[in-house]
């Protein structure tokens, strides 16, 4: 999620995903912050909003990663 959008920012876009999950009873989709701003308080406004991680930019492939293997599932071969 890019915190800094025009018009809708990532932390209202954050508010509404979570707040339609909570009202059609869907599961809760991972939401990831990638943003320049990179202090402990821009973290937790991330967190605070309704987003799962917080990876500020510059990041290493390897963070990007180790986010991502917390919440995706390997496909199973044959799977359509």
């Amino acid at each position: 999620m890019d915190c800094q959008m025009p018009v809708l920012d990532g932390f209202a876009a954050t508010r509404t995903i979570r707040a339609r999950e909570a009202l059609n009873g869907r599961p809760r989709v991972p939401i990831v912050a990638l943003t320049a701003n990179a202090f402990e308080s821009d973290r937790e406004r991330c967190l605070a909003a309704g987003m799962d991680e917080h990876l500020s930019k510059p990041f290493r492939n390897e963070e990007l990663e180790s986010v991502l293997s917390r919440y995706l599932r390997p496909v199973e071969p044959g799977a359509a």
